[in-house]
């Protein structure tokens, strides 16, 4: 079990630029014991190495993963698009953002994944403990603030993300779903544009409905639509962006 003077964190913060007194200017950062740096680091790597070993992680989720780049996701795209566009089929990005996804992270549904992902006994114990009663508190100058809970902030957190995210894919499996960690970026073509529209919104419906049922929001200010080529790109934009999510 993980002692829980290794949970707390200390958050401090560090001036970016701009107006000192506005609470944006600052970046926070959470300094752990090194200790539980140490231990963290030994579970990841044991978690992941599991995780490959048993191609468990989505095969187009690029973020957070070893020979898996940003680079390698855009060739991979656009290899997708080009092959499209020379069968003369439209081509639909859409480009979802989720708000503050990692700190929505629901550790009951976490677990109950990684239960069914193969991590049971003493890791299990270990993962559910580990998850348990985090706390932090933040620092300015000589003025400590009272401790509060965490979701995560560690070195296992982005791992975690990623098992936790790691099913999305089943929720439009007749689509191509591209992944870098919380972004999201749908890729659906077709010839015909009724059918396409229709796909687009039975496609945004299924995702949906998968976000509502893991606990996690889109940020609709953040999310957009790109159609290929851009001479198909007024009308069918104007009927995503109006449909985006269901209503």
């Amino acid at each position: 079990m993980v002692p829980g003077r290794l949970k707390i964190g200390k958050v401090v913060t560090v001036f970016k630029k701009g107006d000192h007194s506005l609470p944006t200017n600052y970046q926070p950062l959470c300094l752990r014991s090194i200790f539980d740096k140490l231990l963290e680091k030994l579970m990841y790597k044991r978690l992941y190495d599991f995780l490959i070993m048993n191609k468990i992680l989505y095969e187009y989720q690029f973020g957070f993963r070893k020979n898996h780049f940003t680079t390698l996701a855009l060739i991979d795209v656009i290899d997708d698009i080009y092959y499209s566009l020379d069968h003369n089929e439209t081509v639909v990005g859409i480009y979802l953002d989720l708000q503050k996804a990692v700190d929505c992270v629901n550790h009951d549904i976490l677990l109950y994944k990684m239960y069914n992902y193969g991590v049971r006994d003493v890791a299990y114990k270990w993962l559910a403990n580990y998850l348990t009663d985090r706390k932090q508190y933040t620092c300015m100058k000589d003025a400590s603030s009272t401790l509060s809970n965490v979701n995560c902030g560690s070195v296992l957190g982005p791992l975690l993300f990623l098992v936790y995210v790691n099913d999305i894919a089943s929720a439009v499996p007749d689509s191509k779903l591209k992944l870098f960690a919380d972004d999201t970026n749908l890729f659906i073509s077709g010839i015909d544009e009724a059918k396409l529209r229709n796909k687009c919104s039975t496609c945004l419906a299924a995702l949906n409905s998968w976000f509502i049922a893991n606990r996690l929001c889109i940020n609709l200010d953040k999310t957009n639509v790109m159609i290929f080529p851009s001479n198909k790109k007024k009308t069918l934009r104007s009927h995503l962006m109006e449909n985006l999510l269901p209503k």
